[in-house]
């Protein structure tokens, strides 16, 4: 298991407290992964960042890192703490493919983590019904698989148990370059 939070919107200013709050509620000494849930304005951008790296130093969380971060912000808390985060979670799915992007994000030491890896996903295109049949897979575990073929951790959401066993059913197959290739082509960029 590996516990991930977040620093909610608008708590800038009140890491401390929020993380403190969020391990009593989790009944634990730490968390492996804390993230900025969104970049917060202006001077307090550093700020909370130090914060973040202060309380990681401190043994609160092993790692931190941000969510829905642009590069230039990324860049902007290296400059000035010295330090990229671990992570930066991002919407993420074949319809948001962008390879510069992650290379981009890989030239600075930052993992990429995909949310939402099915939204605006068209899980009937041909495309992935052929590669889902080759598989004996559904097209979602496709799309699941096609995030970890590129390196990518993927967080998808559901309710449902049934997908959720499905969502965790990933290892069993992987994906032929070429197959990642024409998933690769369904990018809308």
């Amino acid at each position: 298991m590996f516990l991930t939070t977040k620093l909610p919107s608008g708590r800038a200013d009140r890491e401390r407290a929020t993380l403190a709050a969020s391990l009593r509620a989790l009944g634990t000494d730490h968390v492996d992964l804390w993230l900025v849930h969104s970049p917060p304005p202006g001077r307090k951008l550093c700020h909370v960042w130090q914060e973040f790296l202060t309380l990681r130093d401190q043994g609160r969380t092993r790692a931190v890192g941000v969510s829905n971060y642009s590069l230039a912000q990324i860049d902007r808390l290296a400059e000035v703490t010295g330090e990229a985060p671990a992570v930066n979670q991002i919407p993420w799915s074949p319809a948001r493919h962008d390879p510069a992007l992650l290379a981009a994000h890989a030239e600075r030491g930052v993992a990429v983590e995909g949310y939402s890896p099915l939204k605006g996903t068209n899980l009937a295109d041909p495309v992935l019904v052929e590669i889902a049949k080759a598989h004996a897979v559904t097209p979602a575990q496709v799309v699941l698989r096609w995030h970890l073929e590129h390196g990518i951790t993927v967080i998808p959401k559901s309710v449902h148990p049934e997908r959720i066993a499905a969502n965790f059913d990933l290892m069993r197959f992987s994906l032929a370059p070429d197959q990642v290739a024409r998933i690769d082509t369904l990018s809308r960029r």
